[in-house]
């Protein structure tokens, strides 16, 4: 037994992490302020976990919480590239600040290692497709910024502390827990939501722009086979699936699994969106053993399935 911290762990990814080491039989810590994590995520777990409600920019109280963690896998941020061009100040804080944090008490306490979730947006208007960690950064939000910065935080704190880090680059992730109610949330989940109470998802833009869709279960897999992986370390390196899929062919396949015919209604383009995305996982198959064991449609039917359940226990409230 082990024993990990996962900060953001009332999240979308994180909660989904934590139900996972705890199925696995490891102790627990979790922080979260709940700025944008919910703790209902955890309530099934909450006699199995350590829970601390507090901003990871506060580094002290990291250190103590940190203190005898093996692992911590960092998926604490605001994770929105709207609200990042919207309050980059906000964004800026949570996401640069708020890692320096994690880093320096996981580094001041002698944590073995920071697994940190970073995102795909830092390849920004690159056209080349797939995406390869050799590809220089191009992003187009502050959001994508934020989160170079972070890898390259990481990747200093290995060379000039010799704290192990990995950095994890994830494309497009969509599952159970994620929030549909946010103006800011994934558009998956925007999708289904709209689509089961038979009304239109909004596509900005024609609606041929595509993404590598990676179902958490994958991303999950991914962090927790960084945590024990003998390669890699102070590298970046891309969680897809190596598969993607146009906003409109999304449509239709949920059209096929919630039994519906909705046509999408198409909006002007937002700022900061990328056309095209798509992962190369050569380098997380090579280093962490990494394989997706959940394609999209699987995962896309049991988010539809989730999400179903979700709004079936609310109506009987």
């Amino acid at each position: 037994m082990k024993t990990f911290c996962v900060t953001g762990g009332a999240g979308f990814i994180g909660s989904n992490l934590v139900a996972s080491l705890v199925e696995q039989g490891h102790r627990v810590r979790v922080v979260d302020d709940l700025s944008t994590g919910y703790k209902e995520n955890l309530s099934a777990l909450a006699g199995s976990i350590d829970f601390h409600p507090i901003d990871i920019c506060e580094t002290e109280p990291l250190r103590e919480i940190f203190s005898g963690v093996d692992v911590v896998f960092h998926e604490a941020a605001i994770p929105s590239v709207q609200k990042s061009i919207l309050n980059p100040q906000r964004s800026n804080h949570a996401n640069i600040d708020g890692t320096l944090s994690v880093l320096v008490a996981a580094r001041d306490v002698k944590v073995r290692r920071v697994v940190l979730a970073m995102s795909s947006s830092v390849y920004g208007e690159n056209p080349t497709l797939p995406k390869n960690e050799s590809m220089p950064p191009r992003p187009i939000s502050p959001y994508g910024v934020m989160k170079m910065v972070g890898e390259w935080y990481a990747q200093l704190f290995t060379r000039l502390y010799g704290l192990e880090t990995l950095a994890l680059r994830y494309f497009n992730v969509f599952g159970p827990h994620q929030d549909p109610t946010s103006e800011y949330s994934g558009v998956l989940s925007k999708f289904i939501t709209a689509m089961l109470e038979g009304r239109p998802p909004v596509i900005f833009g024609d609606g041929e722009q595509s993404r590598d869709f990676t179902f958490v279960d994958n991303v999950v897999s991914a962090n927790l086979l960084a945590a024990e992986a003998t390669r890699g370390i102070g590298e970046v390196m891309n969680i897809g699936t190596g598969r993607r899929f146009s906003l409109k062919e999304v449509v239709r396949l949920l059209n096929r699994i919630v039994g519906t015919s909705i046509q999408p209604r198409y909006d002007p383009p937002r700022l900061g969106d990328i056309q095209h995305s798509l992962a190369d996982i050569g380098r997380a198959r090579e280093w962490l053993g990494y394989t997706p064991q959940v394609d999209f449609e699987t995962g896309l039917q049991r988010t539809v399935e989730w999400f179903r359940r979700c709004r079936s226990q609310v109506k009987t409230v």
